[in-house]
């Protein structure tokens, strides 16, 4: 179950937009910086959920986020947390690698976190829609059907373009995946702002943002690194005795399992992203 959407109305100027901290204190930290020397309020900085999950510093990094008063939609983690369900809820098969890896730090994360924020977490909403320019946006975490539904770059095109149908939306912004891209369908634009708390299994260290610019009636969306002190939070997590596959992934850049990746993803595993601007037009087929 989605919670219910929030429309927050014509937005004007640029639009910060990213996903993951996952309990990654430091990286929160370096984007909140990055938004400050961008001069970007935080009524137009939109995070696209799962504030905790695999690092170190659950309640910490999400206090942060509600201090820093930006725009959260409810990742699969805030909606198993606020709710005290048994595990996160994300999507991995049963008895695969990711399945089997979330249980210590869902277990670590949940013993962590107050009951009033628990009671953020349940309370964020599903969706958030905005305009920019003459485009309509949705924002979710896993897709505009379910919370935990992976669309990745390698998706079909097909279903990404059904779950853009569900929606009045020119463009969808999607989160859970990990893996930043932007991708034109034949109406409308899927993209994805990538994660700060963990690297996009590109043999780097670096997070991701989005960043949309209007221009006019047009806008552009440009996705950017995000470098931090990932050896501060391998450390947080060691001494946290927390997974050492996904310490490891900080500083190596490369995910404990690709289980979850489509072939064509799992092929590019190493390979530093280099993602180009996309261009968004309102298309004139669209309702």
């Amino acid at each position: 179950m989605i919670n219910p959407k929030r429309d927050l109305g014509l937005l004007n100027g640029p639009v910060l937009l990213f996903g993951g901290p996952y309990s990654n204190l430091a990286a929160t930290e370096a984007m909140q910086a990055e938004a400050q020397r961008l001069q970007i309020p935080p009524e137009r900085i939109i995070c696209t959920g799962d504030v905790i999950a695999y690092c170190a510093e659950p309640a910490e990094t999400l206090e942060l986020i509600r201090r820093w008063g930006i725009h959260v939609v409810q990742g699969n983690c805030e909606q198993s947390l606020g709710a005290d369900a048994p595990d996160c809820g994300c999507g991995f098969d049963s008895g695969s690698s990711c399945s089997l890896l979330s249980i210590e730090w869902y277990r670590y994360a949940s013993q962590r976190v107050s009951p009033e924020q628990q009671y953020w977490m349940a309370e964020l909403p599903g969706q958030l829609d905005f305009q920019l320019g003459s485009l309509r946006f949705s924002v979710v975490h896993g897709s505009t059907q379910s919370i935990n539904e992976f669309i990745f770059p390698g998706t079909a095109q097909a279903l990404k373009q059904a779950r853009l149908s569900a929606t009045a939306a020119d463009a969808v912004v999607g989160g859970h995946c990990g893996i930043p891209f932007g991708e034109r369908l034949d109406t409308g634009y899927w993209l994805n702002a990538g994660v700060i708390g963990m690297p996009a299994n590109d043999g780097t260290q670096d997070g991701w943002y989005l960043l949309l610019k209007p221009d006019n009636d047009d806008i552009s969306a440009h996705w950017h690194r995000l470098p931090y002190q990932a050896q501060q939070s391998r450390q947080r997590m060691q001494q946290a005795d927390l997974c050492d596959a996904y310490a490891q992934a900080l500083i190596t850049g490369l995910w404990p399992s690709v289980d979850i990746l489509p072939h064509r993803d799992r092929q590019l595993s190493g390979q530093p992203l280099q993602i180009k601007p996309l261009e968004l037009a309102k298309q004139s087929s669209m309702n």
